[in-house]
């Protein structure tokens, strides 16, 4: 994935969840949460209510900084209209079924035109066996440049700019080729 132009927040969560779905062995060492502060107040947890809508479940204070309201059973779909939704909902499909993470870049625009650049990472989590409802998705919204940007007004738009759905390619078997010159 675009490991190299991924925001340092967007690259600890990618990680952090590598790490817990895959054994400990297979990650190198990567940054963590003790390396960005900023990030935790950056999360979310959406969950697939059916019909469209994916409700938050939690969603950090500096999200709900950014959008300017509680998120709590609100839809997060809500905030993209028209294609941009319609895209959105087929990349939160697309890292369910794949059980892989997505990054989408977009733009956020407050009610009086000022502009911010984000970055959302949607990756699919765990469904425990206790728990009824839909599949869940931790995310990370991420301003990229800063929120200065808005000055202190809430995003209440957002269009999509760039969506890179899961890497779900499978590994390729490696062949090594082996050349000798000796002949018996």
């Amino acid at each position: 994935m675009l490991d190299r132009t991924l925001h340092p927040n967007s690259q600890t969560l990618l990680s952090a969840w590598q790490r817990m779905n895959t054994s400990d062995n297979d990650v190198p060492h990567a940054p963590t949460t003790r390396d960005h502060p900023d990030l935790v107040s950056r999360l979310f947890v959406i969950q697939d209510a059916g019909d469209s809508d994916w409700v938050f479940k939690t969603a950090g204070d500096q999200i709900q900084s950014s959008l300017g309201r509680q998120l709590a059973d609100h839809n997060f779909l809500s905030f993209w209209a028209g294609h941009d939704r319609a895209m959105l909902e087929l990349l939160l499909k697309s890292v369910t079924e794949e059980r892989l993470p997505g990054v989408v870049r977009g733009r956020g625009e407050s009610l009086t035109g000022e502009r911010v650049d984000i970055e959302l990472i949607l990756a699919p989590l765990a469904q425990p066996p206790h728990q009824k409802g839909g599949a869940r998705s931790l995310g990370l919204y991420q301003t990229l440049g800063g929120e200065f940007f808005l000055k202190g007004r809430p995003v209440w738009r957002h269009r999509v700019t760039a969506i890179f759905p899961p890497d779900s390619g499978v590994a390729e078997p490696r062949l090594k080729l082996v050349a000798s010159n000796d002949i018996d």
